[in-house]
């Protein structure tokens, strides 16, 4: 399996000019290669430039620039152009399955900040010096730069990429290394069911608060912003105030990032088993359409822009698909199985009777069954009803199962109401695991 490692550098004055300097020119030979392409099909001839005809270009580039293209590495050049010739790659996918193309764009200087190299030794070697006290990386043009290794890395380093994060640098690295032990069985089973309210409610019973991490560091950045506002383009205070911004849009990003982490842990460590909605977090977070009003031209009428608005910040807030991507990666680490199954009705469907009505929700957080006077928490009813169609998909023939997945938009095959109320209830005893702690709390 391969394993993503990520430390901060710590370059010197002069190492910092140097990276800078670096991202400058790929950023120029991306712009240029773009340039080229987009000329070339313009012309009569409408001939189509690929990845091949660019790369075979380096070698009279960094000849005639040696000041400049020169200096990095030959490897690193081509996975910029390889860069490139993906963006071209997915603009063209779009175009095809009839979504919106986005035409590769040029990048400006504050808008290129990765470089990759495609192989530890060729322009670059992690590690350089073994025998030292610090830990460094050798990067061609720039030097053997300091590296704040906060964990050992396993497995042999395939690729080294150098990324520039407001005022900080990093290297990140990708290592091939043997499938860990699986963790132990525990014969516990769950269904989650994502919120803003709660984070996440579990079929057991528990709960995840939502810290709304941005919600709580939004003064400061709204403060911040306003003084970005005010600055002077290409003043020294507008640099640093724009540099206050970024750190503080970093440090929201890792804190999400780590209680997505830790949850995701907690969850795997628990369960061996964990099913949850296949959400389309792009289509819930969309604006809704304006609406014209027929009688005034101009005019549109109320369509609730402003409540969805709110609506879509809490959504971006919680961090639903970062979550669900560590989730995956997690338990595949450790051996445990995840499924998405189809959200519709989940939070609709009584769990005892199986009837399906919008009565039955009458608050965002009660559930109310008219027909059989079942009552428990929404969120909760709704992570059982998740786990139940997330087992039922588990035992379901894999030919079957495949074209369930290959639907659009849908992860299960939906069941009538009347297959649901035949499901056999859960079996499970209930797990008071660190989930249900938090809910305790």
């Amino acid at each position: 399996m391969i394993r993503a490692y990520k430390f901060l550098m710590r370059p010197t004055m002069g190492q910092q000019v140097a990276l800078g300097e670096m991202l400058r020119d790929h950023c120029s030979l991306y712009n240029g290669a773009l340039q080229e392409r987009r000329d070339t099909w313009r012309h009569v001839s409408k001939t189509n430039v690929k990845y091949g005809t660019q790369s075979a270009q380096l070698k009279e580039i960094r000849a005639f620039d040696a000041d400049r293209q020169g200096r990095w590495s030959f490897s690193s050049q081509q996975a910029t152009l390889r860069r490139l010739d993906k963006a071209f790659a997915a603009f063209f996918r779009r175009i095809k399955s009839g979504d919106t193309p986005g035409y590769p764009r040029f990048r400006g200087a504050n808008w290129f900040d990765t470089v990759d190299f495609p192989k530890d030794g060729d322009g670059c070697r992690w590690d350089s010096t073994p025998h030292g006290s610090v830990t460094r990386v050798r990067l061609q043009g720039i030097g053997h730069v300091k590296v704040n290794q906060h964990r050992p890395v396993v497995g042999k380093v395939k690729t080294v990429s150098v990324k520039r994060e407001g005022r900080r640098w990093y290297v990140v690295l990708t290592a091939e290394q043997t499938a860990p032990a699986p963790l132990p069985a525990t014969g516990s089973v769950a269904g989650i069911d994502l919120g803003v309210a709660n984070f996440l409610a579990d079929s057991n019973g528990g709960f995840v608060p939502h810290p709304r991490h941005g919600r709580k560091a939004a003064a400061k950045l709204q403060a911040a912003q306003h003084s970005l506002g005010r600055c002077k383009r290409g003043s020294k205070r507008r640099k640093k105030v724009a540099a206050k911004v970024a750190d503080l849009h970093r440090k929201v990003r890792r804190q999400r990032l780590d209680h997505a982490h830790k949850a995701a842990l907690d969850l795997v460590r628990e369960h061996d088993f964990i099913a949850h909605e296949d959400l389309k977090i792009r289509s819930m977070s969309r604006a809704p359409t304006p609406t014209p009003d027929p009688e005034r031209p101009g005019v549109f009428l109320p369509n609730g822009a402003a409540a969805k608005a709110g609506l879509n910040k809490s959504i971006a807030d919680a961090g639903w698909g970062v979550f669900l991507t560590i989730l995956y990666a997690k338990a595949e680490s450790a051996g445990r199985e995840v499924i998405a199954v189809d959200p519709r009705n989940t939070s609709r469907t009584c769990p005892e009777c199986g009837h399906v009505s919008a009565e039955n929700r009458p608050t965002q957080e009660k559930f109310h069954c008219v027909s059989c006077g079942h009552s428990a928490h929404a969120d909760t009813v709704g992570a059982t009803n998740v786990l139940r169609a997330g087992l039922v998909r588990r035992e379901a023939p894999p030919a079957q199962r495949e074209a369930s997945a290959s639907m659009p938009g849908r992860s299960h095959t939906r069941q009538p109401s009347s297959a649901r109320s035949r499901m056999p209830p859960l079996s499970t005893p209930h797990r008071h695991g660190p989930a249900g702690r938090r809910g305790g709390r």
